[in-house]
């Protein structure tokens, strides 16, 4: 994988950059939609590359083993060849679902015991098996595998984690270099940074991170509940420290206006399940504000959904006729609305780096933070 910065903004922290492959390039700034279990959520493969032009997705770690599991990804050639996807893909290491499983896990040393959500059977991750399934999963940009703090987060727990992470990290290092790539391309493994909001932990665990010198660098532990200022906070004093010449990814992050100021902060890779989750209860992310298309006041609107978006979905469905979907239940009214926001997505990052190229990107963000942000 090969990092190249292409422009820097002239007021902010942003940046334009690509990241090399052997799945294709990435034009960063970037927004992964999230494929939990394989799939992004009623999205075809190829809606996704046609339409929404997504350049990279991300899989879960914890969802692909229990299910299909890896003996099926080995058989098929990995993930890329069993969902037909030639593009990248990016794994977390099934850390955030540690976090999430808080009542049916237990954390030590050694790993994470944890119970399925699908049958209650028992399963453990360790820093080495994390790395094991992700090779055989064969994701291009796999993750360290880490505990997630929540938030509120006591000083001396987010501390003792941190540390933790960090020992973690460096079996997860050993285990990565020690071991091929099971189908013949590249993968690349990123460390995560954690410290919850405390920016002594913060700024430790950067420092750590960037002296293990891999090809890229993540952020974790926010957008886990604690106020967007803070997330602010945490995310630029991160950036400063950790190195300009390796891509940024700023895990979990999170709703348009957010991408936008992370975006200034410095932070090139982003994905959430906001857009698609919300697609499917009705909230449209527009590049005028936020639309929730169950309400009467969209009954006879026949405007396209986002007229500035060059998109097909975008452009020729109307707002009346997606609520009508809606409101029916219709199974295609959380397809339409799903292909349009990750588009909005998409399109949200590709006009940030075209505006941090041109030089107009702060003007335009400021505006645009507004905007997204307004419920219409």
């Amino acid at each position: 994988m090969h990092f190249t910065l292409k422009h820097l903004d002239n007021s902010t922290k942003a940046r334009a950059g690509i990241i090399e492959t052997d799945h294709g390039p990435i034009e960063t700034p970037i927004f992964m939609p999230v494929g939990t279990a394989g799939t992004v959520k009623a999205v075809h493969f190829r809606e996704l590359e046609q339409d929404i032009l997504a350049q990279i997705i991300l899989g879960n770690t914890y969802h692909l083993y229990l299910r299909p599991g890896t003996e099926l990804l080995s058989k098929a050639g990995g993930l890329h060849k069993f969902i037909g996807w030639n593009k990248a893909i990016l794994t977390d290491s099934g850390g955030y679902q540690v976090y999430s499983l808080a009542e049916n896990r237990k954390i030590t040393e050694e790993g994470v015991k944890f119970k399925s959500h699908i049958d209650g059977s028992t399963h453990f991750f360790s820093p080495e098996s994390a790395i094991d399934v992700q090779r055989s999963i064969g994701a291009d940009i796999v993750m360290a595998f880490d505990e997630c703090t929540p938030w509120p987060c006591e000083y001396g727990y987010a501390k003792k984690s941190m540390e933790m992470t960090h020992r973690w990290l460096d079996r997860c290092c050993t285990r990565f270099d020690s071991t091929p790539p099971h189908y013949g391309y590249h993968q690349s493994l990123f460390p995560i940074v954690q410290g919850s909001t405390y920016e002594d932990l913060r700024r430790i665990s950067a420092y750590e991170i960037a002296s293990r010198d891999r090809e890229g660098n993540a952020i974790g532990g926010l957008s886990v509940g604690e106020p967007a200022p803070a997330m602010y906070e945490m995310t630029e004093l991160v950036c400063e420290i950790l190195p300009a010449n390796k891509p940024r990814y700023l895990m979990g992050v999170g709703t348009p206006a957010n991408i936008l100021e992370c975006i200034a902060l410095g932070v090139d890779m982003f994905d959430c399940v906001m857009p698609t989750r919300n697609a499917r209860n009705g909230m449209l992310f527009t590049s005028n504000g936020i639309i929730n298309i169950k309400n009467e006041k969209w009954r006879d609107d026949l405007s396209p959904l986002d007229e500035n978006l060059d998109n097909f979905i975008s452009n020729s469905c109307t707002k009346a006729y997606l609520r009508h979907l809606v409101k029916s239940n219709e199974m295609l009214g959380a397809q339409i609305s799903s292909i349009h926001n990750l588009s909005f997505y998409l399109w949200l990052v590709k006009e940030a780096r075209r505006r941090i190229i041109n030089g107009t990107f702060t003007g335009w963000k400021n505006e645009m933070v507004q905007k997204v942000s307004e419920r219409l």
